[in-house]
């Protein structure tokens, strides 16, 4: 979880922020031309077809499938299907990212024997050995829990305090915290637009139905209940796609949360409560 160059054209910028984005436009527009827009001009024409037909002949209309693409056939629909999209994948990358972080809480970075303790003049070489171990396995660079064990044994060989080593794992912590909390700002811009693409068309297709209120006085209400139809389905279905978006932006939030305790309950266990700080007797034993 290292900090990285977050530039306009860096990779971790245009890989999620644009590519995913056009790809998944493309990916949606293509099933909407393919199923969602020949499948509404079949149903306008049966529509056209039953309105033409004697009263008796009628049969009863509103089954589930034809409401369910009368509902998202609009554009406002569309785009709240692609931002809702957008969002999931993004999620479902920072949950992955967790749980690949919380894999590395089952491995024993820092091998102490029972009974032996971790002093300042051992800790450059285990720092060393760590190091060592990180860059040469790939999927443990740039993971938090060995940034933040290095940083502690680098400060306790500095400083020779238990608690400055202890503040090291904290203040990394923290930062990844930030980084982590920061990571979620386009979620929550896309969780927060979804809904507004759908005010957007409430907007737009109550200000339609306005204009064709002269033949709704005379006696044609196909347009306005048309232009309705766009107001407060576009609304309802953004309503509908937020909510699970909202719930699984909260879980992955927790999770990030829970993962920064467990990295530091990980290091508080396994590597600050075994060092110790020998007494000038004591040491002058050590190295007699």
């Amino acid at each position: 979880m290292a900090s990285r160059n977050k530039g306009i054209f860096s990779l971790e910028f245009l890989v999620p922020n644009v590519l995913l984005l056009l790809v998944i436009t493309l990916g949606v527009e293509v099933i909407f031309r393919l199923v969602v827009r020949p499948r509404v001009a079949e149903m306008e024409i049966e529509q056209q077809v039953m309105m033409n037909q004697p009263a008796s002949k009628l049969r009863p209309s509103g089954d589930q499938q034809r409401s369910f693409f009368i509902l998202i056939k609009d554009p406002e629909q569309e785009f709240e299907i692609i931002f809702f999209i957008w969002g999931m994948v993004f999620l479902g990358h920072k949950f992955v990212s967790v749980e690949r972080e919380r894999k590395l809480l089952q491995r024993d970075f820092v091998s102490v024997q029972p009974g032996e303790r971790i002093i300042p003049e051992d800790s450059l070489d285990r720092y060393k050995e760590l190091k060592t171990a990180v860059e040469r396995e790939p999927k443990w660079r740039q993971r938090l829990l060995p940034e933040c064990l290095l940083a502690a044994l680098h400060r306790f060989h500095a400083t020779n305090s238990i608690q400055d080593s202890s503040a090291a794992v904290r203040e990394r912590a923290e930062l990844a915290a930030d980084q982590l909390d920061s990571s979620l700002s386009l979620i929550r811009f896309i969780a927060w637009s979804i809904p507004a693409v759908g005010f957007v068309g409430t907007v737009r297709g109550i200000g339609e139905a306005l204009t064709h209120a002269d033949e709704a006085i005379k006696g044609n209400l196909a347009a306005v209940t048309s232009w309705l139809g766009l107001a407060f389905n576009s609304t309802l279905v953004g309503l509908l796609l937020c909510l699970p978006l909202m719930y699984i932006l909260h879980i992955v939030q927790s999770s990030q949360e829970a993962l920064i305790i467990e990295i530091q309950k990980y290091c508080r266990d396994r590597l600050i409560d075994l060092m110790k700080v020998p007494a000038k007797d004591e040491t002058r034993e050590l190295y007699s």
